[in-house]
C-alpha cells in the first residue's frame, strides 16, 4: 500500500478473494458457447476464444520466472542485491494476478465493442513491424515521463510508492502497482494494439507476441539476478539502448531517481537521468559466483502436492503453513509431471537462503517424497544423494549439514516397516564411509528433546508415550524418567524396548499401562485415529515426531512438532518450513544453526546426543524462544 494512498488504490473486486476469477467467467461461457456450439460459422471466430489461453499462458509465464528468480538467488550466482525479502512482501505482491485478470477483461470487451478484432488471421508480418515501432517510439517515451512524473512527491507517495516498497525485487514486483497505475500502463500498451486493429493490419500473432514480450521484460527487468551475457553487446553494441538488464532496472529501485526507461534505455542517455554505476553493476553481477553457506539443512519433499508450497513453487502457498487446498485435485496433471520430474531428476537443489547475524544458511531439497523413503527398493538412491550432498558440502568448505525429516531416519524407525537394514542411523554411516569429513553432520535430536521437554507443562507428574520409537523418543523417555515423571506406555513391545535402553533408577518410573486417563501425551508416528479417540477430552498431544499426527480430536489440542520461534536477525524468511507457522523453524534446522554459532566441533549423528540443557540455553542464548500453546492454538484456528 502506498504511504498515503489515492483514489482507484484498490482493484475493484478486492472484496472477491480467491473468488475474483469469476469476472471472467461470464466471458469465458460465452466464447466457449460461441465457438462449439454456434450454427453459424461467422460467429465461430478463433480469436475469442483465444483469450482464455492466453491469460492462462501468462499466468504460467510468470510462475515460471517466480520459481527460476528464486532458484538462481538462492544459490548466489549473478545475484544483484543482497537485501532480504520477507513475509510482508510477498503478502504485498500476492495480488499479482489481478493485472491478468484486468487485461484479461479488456480484451473481452474490446473483441465485443470492435468489429475490425473480429476474425484477425494468424500472422501479418506489416502488423509485427507497427508495433515493434509504436512500442520503441511513442509507448517508450511516453512511459519514460509518466514515470519521471510518478516519482514527483504527490504521486509518488499515492500510487508509486507501493511498487518501490520492494527494494530486492521479484519477477512479479514488476507489476504491483495500484489500480489506477495499471489503468494508465494498459492505456500506453494499447496504443500499438489499438492501431493495429484500426489500420487492418492486427493478427494473433502480434497480439500474442507483444503481450509475451511485456511480461518478459518486466518479469526479466526484476528478477534480481543477472542473465544477459556481455558477447551480446559486444557483437551488436548499439544494443544498450534498446534492451535493459535486470541490474540496470535494479539501480532504479535501490536509488530511486535514475534509470526511468521501460525497457529501452535510449531515454535516460537523452535526457541525463542514466545511472553512471549502471555498467560497473552489470559486470559485478555478470562475474558473482554462487554463494557457499556456512549451514546446510538438507531436507525433501513431503506429500506430492508439496511440490507447490517450496519455496520455489508458489509464494502464496510457501509462505503459510502446508495444508490442503480443494483445488489441488485441478491441478493433478501439473503434480502428475512433477512427480515424474523429481523421479527422473536425480540431485539435490537449493531452496533457500538466510543470514543469521554472520551466518549463512542455505536449504537443500532431495527430490524424493516421504513415502519413497519406506520403499526398499529406493533406500540406495536416497542413501546416495544423501552421501553426495555430504560429500559436496565437505568440498565446498561447508562448516555444518543439519538433516531434517527422514534424511536421518533411525534404524529402530524403519524396522516398524518391515525393514531389516539401516537408512543411515541418524547421518553415522556417512561418518563410517568417511572418516575424513571436516563438516560437521548434525541430526539435532538434542534440541528435538529438549523442546519436547521444555513444551511439557509445569508441574506434570505422568506422560503417555506412543508411537515409533526413535533417539530422540529414547532420550526423552530417559530425561522425564530420571526427573521422577511416570512415563507410560500402551504396547508391551515399546515398554520392552524403552526398559532396555534405561537406567535400573530410571526404569521404575516406566510403566506398562492399559490406562488412558493422562491429559499429556508425547506422540510419534504411528499413532492411530482409534488411539486418540481414546484420550481423555483436553489431553495435549505433543510430537517428538518430524511429521505431526493426522488430528482425530476437536476437543483436544496438538502441539507443533519440536520447533521454536526464530529471532528478527533470521533474515530472508518468506516461507514457512511444512507446516510450522510464519517465522517458526523446526529444531532440527536450528541445532545446524546452534552448531556453527556455538564453534561446536563434534558430529552429533549415530547415537551420539549433547547435553540437553547446554543445547537449550544456547538456542535461547541466540534469541529462539519456545513456542506456546496460544501460538500453536492461533496457528491452527487461522488454517
Amino acid at each position: 500500500m502506498a504511504s498515503k494512498p489515492g483514489i482507484l488504490t484498490e482493484w475493484p473486486w478486492t472484496c472477491l478473494g480467491n473468488f475474483k476469477y469469476l469476472v471472467l467467467a461470464p466471458f469465458v461461457c460465452h466464447s466457449t458457447y460461441t465457438y462449439f456450439m454456434s450454427k453459424d460459422e461467422r460467429q465461430r471466430d478463433i480469436v475469442y476464444i483465444i483469450i482464455l489461453p492466453l491469460l492462462l499462458s501468462r499466468i504460467i509465464h510468470n510462475q515460471i520466472w517466480i520459481s527460476l528468480s528464486r532458484y538462481r538467488t538462492a544459490k548466489g550466482n549473478n545475484r544483484i542485491v543482497d537485501k532480504s525479502i520477507e513475509f510482508d512482501q510477498v503478502d504485498r505482491e500476492s495480488n499479482w494476478d489481478d493485472q491478468i485478470i484486468f487485461n484479461g477483461l479488456l480484451y473481452y470487451i474490446g473483441y465485443l465493442m470492435l468489429e475490425q478484432a473480429h476474425h484477425m488471421p494468424v500472422w501479418r508480418t506489416d502488423g509485427i513491424i507497427i508495433i515493434g515501432l509504436l512500442h520503441s517510439g511513442p509507448v517508450e517515451f511516453l512511459y519514460y515521463w509518466l514515470h519521471r512524473a510518478l516519482h514527483h512527491h504527490f504521486l509518488y507517495s499515492r500510487y508509486h510508492s507501493h511498487h518501490h516498497s520492494s527494494i530486492a525485487t521479484e519477477p512479479i514486483t514488476s507489476v504491483i502497482h495500484p489500480f489506477a497505475e495499471h489503468l494508465s500502463y494498459f492505456t500506453l500498451f494499447s496504443i500499438p494494439l489499438f492501431t493495429t486493429v484500426f489500420t487492418g493490419t492486427a493478427s494473433i500473432a502480434s497480439f500474442g507476441a507483444y503481450v509475451t514480450y511485456i511480461d518478459f521484460m518486466n518479469n526479466m527487468g526484476h528478477c534480481n539476478f543477472e542473465l544477459i551475457p556481455k558477447w551480446i553487446f559486444s557483437i551488436f553494441p548499439p544494443l544498450k539502448y534498446f534492451m535493459y538488464t535486470p541490474s540496470y532496472h535494479s539501480l532504479h529501485h535501490t536509488q530511486f531517481r535514475t534509470n526511468y526507461s521501460l525497457f529501452m534505455p535510449m531515454y535516460d542517455y537523452i535526457y541525463d537521468t542514466l545511472d553512471k554505476s549502471s555498467d560497473t553493476l552489470y559486470e559485478k553481477s555478470l562475474k558473482r559466483e554462487a554463494e557457499v553457506p556456512d549451514v546446510v539443512h538438507l531436507t525433501h519433499l513431503t506429500t506430492p502436492e508439496s511440490i507447490y508450497h517450496l519455496r520455489l513453487g508458489f509464494a502464496s502457498l510457501a509462505s503459510n503453513p502446508h495444508t490442503s487446498r480443494w483445488y489441488f485435485w485441478l491441478m493433478w496433471p501439473v503434480t502428475l509431471w512433477s512427480i515424474m520430474i523429481t523421479w527422473i531428476y536425480g540431485r539435490t537443489f537449493v531452496v533457500e537462503r538466510n543470514m543469521f547475524k554472520n551466518i549463512k544458511l542455505q536449504t537443500w531439497a532431495i527430490p524424493k517424497y516421504r513415502v519413497q523413503y519406506f520403499m526398499k527398493w529406493q533406500r540406495e538412491t536416497i542413501n546416495n544423494l544423501i552421501e553426495e550432498s555430504i560429500m559436496e558440502a565437505d568440498q565446498k568448505g561447508i562448516r555444518v549439514l543439519s538433516l531434517g525429516l527422514l534424511n536421518q531416519a533411525s534404524p529402530e524407525y524403519m524396522c516398524y516397516f518391515l525393514f531389516e537394514e539401516k537408512l543411515n542411523s541418524n547421518g553415522e554411516l556417512y561418518l563410517k564411509r568417511h572418516p575424513q569429513l571436516k563438516v560437521k553432520v548434525v541430526d539435532g535430536s538434542s534440541l528435538a528433546v529438549a523442546a519436547v521437554l521444555n513444551s511439557i507443562p509445569k508441574g506434570t507428574s505422568h506422560v503417555v508415550l506412543r508411537g515409533r520409537l526413535s533417539k530422540v523418543a529414547y532420550s526423552i523417555a530417559l530425561a522425564l524418567c530420571q526427573r521422577g515423571i511416570q512415563v507410560a506406555t500402551l504396547h508391551e513391545e515399546e515398554y520392552k524396548r524403552l526398559n532396555a535402553k534405561l537406567t535400573r533408577e530410571a526404569a521404575t518410573n516406566l510403566v506398562l499401562s492399559k490406562s488412558y486417563v493422562s491429559k499429556i501425551w508425547l506422540v510419534g508416528d504411528g499413532l492411530s485415529e482409534d488411539e486418540q479417540l481414546k484420550a481423555p477430552k483436553g489431553t495435549l498431544f505433543i510430537p517428538y515426531s518430524q511429521f505431526p499426527p493426522r488430528k482425530a480430536r476437536k476437543d483436544c489440542f496438538y502441539f507443533n512438532t519440536p520447533a521454536m520461534i526464530t529471532p528478527k536477525h533470521l533474515e530472508n524468511v518468506d516461507s514457512c518450513e511444512n507446516w510450522l507457522p510464519r517465522r517458526v523453524m523446526s529444531a532440527w534446522r536450528i541445532a545446524g544453526i546452534l552448531h556453527a554459532l556455538e564453534g561446536w566441533n563434534e558430529n552429533e549423528c549415530g547415537d551420539m546426543m549433547f547435553d540437553i540443557d547446554k543445547v537449550w540455553k544456547a538456542s535461547v542464548d541466540h534469541g529462539f524462544r519456545p513456542l506456546t500453546l496460544v501460538t500453536t492454538s492461533t496457528d491452527q484456528s487461522k488454517n
